[in-house]
């Protein structure tokens, strides 16, 4: 069973809650009431008006369901939609006006909303007041308010709810540019001057090499110790990438989650005994796991606990076919060769990294 995120759950509050602002719509049914009771008209068209209702109010349910997936303006729909609204306002049954005013509002700029709200409801005020007089006009406004507003208010939480939903991915894809930046320039600093150096001195080989190659031959083997020592420099780099202070990871991982709304808890006994490659390695895989809740999950906890050099991090709202992400790999490596191992995977609903130093 595949578990609905945040944003899925937010946009599911925002339709149904739209679809019961919708039926207001239904209380033209009190006026289809006592017409058919009044035989204010004949039942054919009493019959025929009520099926029209049912068809307004599905085709009310499709333009935000619509908007919210990104989707083209359903012309058509919204138009069908007004022709609706039209026909029932004809025979004085205004309650469709407010609801057809919500279902548009997504499609429309904010100038071109307001100017068109305007006029509608404009027209229509005067429409009811020729009609029914004040308390008609009254209770017509306070339904607009109520209708529309609580559309257009509900339409803006969910603006705001995809633009954090995309400053939560954003911040996630932002943490691991910045992680291979500073890598890459770490790695700039420690190889700069190696290749440099290296290739200054097989340009002395060459220039040597006719007149004197016993002395190129020497600047050949400087350049091979050269090149070795900057290829173990590489390996220790990538092996034992940047001592991390753990207490600052968990720290900062802890601030990270909870303002992605993601409930943190952390239990760890004293590491200040683990030897410090073994804190850096933990503290890398704190990291890993962090990112990867933030990327690949609908995490609303996650828990940390550090027991004797086992690392254990959980978290909920798993994707269905959570795996093992890839930026794991390295690191399960990095422990091997440290000793140490790396597992990780999904049970019962919960993703659980574990770490051993």
């Amino acid at each position: 069973m595949i578990r609905a995120g945040k944003l899925d759950r937010i946009r599911w509050l925002f339709l149904y809650s739209n679809d019961f602002i919708n039926l207001t719509a239904f209380l033209s049914l009190i006026q289809l009431t006592l017409a058919w009771e009044e035989n204010w008209a004949p039942k054919p068209v009493i019959v025929a008006a009520f099926a029209l209702l049912l068809v307004f109010f599905a085709l009310s349910t499709r333009p935000l369901r619509i908007a919210t997936r990104g989707g083209r303006r359903p012309t058509l729909l919204l138009a069908v939609a007004a022709v609706i609204t039209l026909a029932f306002a004809a025979f004085s049954m205004v309650w469709l006006v407010p609801v057809w005013l919500g279902i548009v509002s997504p499609f429309l700029s904010r100038r071109v909303f307001w100017i068109m709200a305007a006029v509608v409801t404009g027209l229509t005020f005067v429409y009811v007041a020729i009609l029914g007089g004040l308390p008609f006009v009254l209770i017509t406004m306070v339904l607009t308010l109520i209708v529309t507003g609580g559309t257009l208010a509900n339409v803006r939480i969910w603006r705001i709810a995809q633009e954090a939903y995309a400053g939560q991915e954003a911040k996630a894809a932002l943490a691991v540019s910045e992680e291979r930046l500073r890598f890459a320039r770490d790695l700039n600093d420690l190889l700069g001057q190696s290749l440099a150096d290296i290739a200054a001195g097989a340009g002395r080989a060459e220039t040597t090499l006719g007149a004197d190659p016993e002395r190129a031959a020497a600047e050949m083997l400087e350049v091979r110790d050269l090149a070795r020592r900057s290829l173990r420099e590489v390996r220790t780099a990538v092996q034992n990438y940047r001592a991390l202070d753990l207490g600052e990871v968990l720290a900062s991982v802890r601030a990270v989650l909870e303002a992605a709304d993601v409930h943190c808890a952390i239990d760890t006994d004293d590491t200040g005994d683990l030897p410090a490659e073994a804190r850096t390695l933990l503290a890398a895989v704190v990291r890993e796991g962090a990112t990867n809740i933030l990327k690949h999950s609908t995490a609303q906890r996650c828990t940390i606990t550090i027991k004797n050099g086992v690392l254990e991090m959980s978290n909920d709202g798993i994707s269905p076919d959570a795996g093992e992400p890839g930026g794991l790999r390295g690191l399960s490596q990095r422990l091997s060769a440290a000793g140490g191992t790396l597992s990780a995977g999904a049970a019962d609903g919960v993703y659980l990294l574990r770490a051993a130093v």
